[in-house]
């Protein structure tokens, strides 16, 4: 199993945790939770590699994908009860998802010799687009669209750190190490500390 392939198996397990922990708050059934936690888990794979014309998508040319998103969905199904604050638990899952899933989009257009902005915004589009159907298809505000919420930033920091990390000559395993640290430190650093960019403010208009 290669590196990249380790990544997508372990972004997509994790993100569909996440979506499954979603299920569980609106009390779906399994086959409502396998659903989401499969549009969660390969949403932005899929993304990624329609745009990287990567063909046949990862998920067709290895559906075992979607078993293991069913798989983890199923495992939510029967312990989520046990989780006193469920959306706690959602937030730090999908922290460490992002982190892995920029890491293997970043990657993946890294090893296919794709220029700097490419690798960055494969990045972020793996790592965000994912988490935003989910969110979406929950009828839940996007974490992406949320006042003060280091999301985006996390994955686009992360994908600078893999283009760093690339360009001083380390392993893309390092360099995947790296981009998880990255992005993972941030999005932690947001949720317990509050950090956050300024953000726009309108200013009445002038008499």
């Amino acid at each position: 199993m290669t590196l990249f392939t380790f990544l997508n198996y372990s972004s997509v397990f994790v993100f569909a945790l996440t979506e499954s922990l979603v299920a569980s708050r609106a009390q779906l059934d399994i086959v409502g939770f396998s659903f989401f936690a499969c549009i969660t888990a390969v949403g932005g794979g899929t993304l990624r590699d329609v745009l990287l014309d990567r063909n046949p998508v990862f998920w067709i040319e290895s559906p075992s994908y979607l078993g293991v998103a069913c798989g983890a969905a199923l495992l939510v199904f029967v312990t989520a009860h046990l989780f006193e604050s469920r959306y706690k638990l959602l937030l730090w899952l999908d922290a460490f998802a992002l982190a892995i899933a920029v890491a293997a989009g970043s990657g993946v257009a890294l090893a296919l010799g794709h220029s700097a902005p490419v690798v960055l915004v494969m990045g972020v589009i793996t790592g965000s687009m994912g988490g935003l159907m989910r969110d979406v298809v929950s009828n839940e505000l996007p974490l992406v669209l949320k006042k003060g919420e280091l999301y985006v930033t996390c994955a686009f920091m992360g994908g600078v750190a893999t283009v760093i990390a690339s360009s001083l000559g380390l392993t893309s395993t390092l360099a995947a190490i790296a981009c998880i640290l990255v992005t993972f430190f941030l999005r932690a650093g947001s949720m317990i500390f509050g950090w956050s960019l300024p953000v726009y403010r309108s200013r009445p208009p002038k008499v």
